[in-house]
């Protein structure tokens, strides 16, 4: 019934989708489609902040929906479909950060440019088409039908180590690879400074203390046994703690004897707490990628790793890639944080091997390649040419008889 549902549900939006490419293309005309937040996204601001600097009579628009489970949540969320539709339309480029079915299943225009962002620095778990039929992933048949990840004319990349891995998540060819990173590099190094000055005038106990950012990923219908990491702080500690959990999991202090030491820090994001740490704790989320960036010493509490493993799934071994940072137990991981015996051989590996080239540039890079696309589409005077390969830097040259990428 759900297969024979998602034909009709197809079938109808092409249909409506044919009126509405009958309007005409706006040449200047850039779409940012999000279902990572009901708010603007950092990497999104940043794009389109420097997209208006380099040109000023650029449109804009924006759809951010987090798709929240079903009935009313499905209702208001098939509003932003629709309204996505119009624009996809009329839009010479689209960039997303996470799948967005109304991309995948419509026949576009030849003019459209899609650009997927995604929303995480790497791929240290798997995701998409590589979690297929497993507990955390979608079915196979579902996945075909709503030609999950489908309709990408480029995939923005990390580090190029991490290639093989988006090819599986995506389903898709090294050729459509960008590795630029995204702009939340940039954001990092750019305020690091700044972020740590405000977290400190804003909790001035922490300048004689060391500051520990908990920061673990999202586990669907599994609770977070975090608990046994309190034990850092204390009275007579000379660290305190900063829990950042995902904005899909809450993270409960009140079932805490004592919480004194342990701070959430509401009004700062992870990534200005993370400015200001002196040492992060993670698990398989991609904030790991942005402590290397700022060559935050990153430790791994992994209590669940082997069923995380069935579960989800992993790119790679966390134990070999990160020797002596990573932990099952909390008190080891405490013990080994208080004696100093962190392993930063293994973080400047980590740093050489994953992270992007040329740090600091992500944004323009991104800009340059909008641009290039939206300029091709609108007035027919250039083309994009890869320099290095996959992931190269995107030049634009005046032709005459450029033509877009598509």
């Amino acid at each position: 019934m759900k297969k024979i549902a998602i034909y009709i549900m197809r079938i109808g939006l092409n249909f409506i989708y044919a009126v509405l490419k009958l309007f005409p293309t706006q040449k200047n005309k850039v779409l940012f489609l999000s279902r990572q937040s009901n708010m603007l996204t950092l990497d999104f601001k940043m794009t389109q902040e420097e997209l208006r600097r380099e040109r000023p009579d650029i449109k804009i628009v924006t759809i951010c929906h987090r798709l929240e489970g079903e009935g009313s949540g499905a209702a208001a969320f098939a509003k932003s479909t629709l309204k996505s539709m119009y624009h996809l339309a009329t839009s010479s480029v689209c960039v997303l950060d996470a799948y967005w079915p109304a991309v995948s299943i419509l026949h576009h225009k030849k003019s459209l440019t899609v650009i997927q962002m995604w929303h995480a620095l790497g791929k240290i778990k798997q995701s998409g088409y590589q979690t297929l039929g497993k507990e955390s992933g979608r079915g196979e048949e579902i996945a075909r039908l709503m030609k999950m990840h489908e309709g990408y004319d480029y995939i923005l990349a990390g580090g190029s180590a991490w290639n093989p891995f988006y090819c599986k998540s995506f389903n898709t060819t090294e050729d459509k690879l960008v590795n630029c990173g995204l702009p939340r590099i940039d954001y990092l190094l750019e305020t690091e400074e700044r972020n740590r000055n405000a977290v400190m005038e804003a909790y001035p106990e922490f300048k004689d203390k060391k500051v520990v950012l908990y920061a673990p990923t999202f586990r669907r219908n599994i609770e977070l046994r975090w608990q046994g990491l309190a034990n850092i702080a204390g009275k007579d500690s000379n660290f305190v703690l900063v829990i950042k959990g995902h904005p899909n999991q809450r993270i409960e202090l009140d079932k805490l004897p004592d919480t004194e030491g342990i701070y959430t820090c509401p009004e700062f994001s992870s990534a200005e707490v993370l400015a200001a740490c002196d040492y992060l704790i993670t698990d398989y989320s991609a904030i790991a990628i942005e402590g290397a960036v700022l060559s935050k010493p990153t430790y791994y509490f992994v209590y669940d790793y082997e069923e995380y493993r069935r579960k989800n799934g992993m790119n790679i071994d966390l134990f070999e890639t990160m020797p002596g940072c990573v932990f099952r137990d909390a008190d080891e991981l405490i013990k080994n944080l208080r004696e100093g015996n962190y392993n930063r051989e293994a973080l400047e590996n980590y740093r050489q091997h994953y992270l992007p080239e040329n740090p600091g540039t992500s944004t323009k890079q991104i800009c340059s390649l909008i641009l290039s696309n939206f300029v091709c589409s609108a007035l027919h005077l250039g083309k994009i040419l890869s320099t290095s390969g996959v992931g190269g830097s995107y030049t634009f040259l005046n032709s005459a008889d450029g033509q877009s990428r598509r």
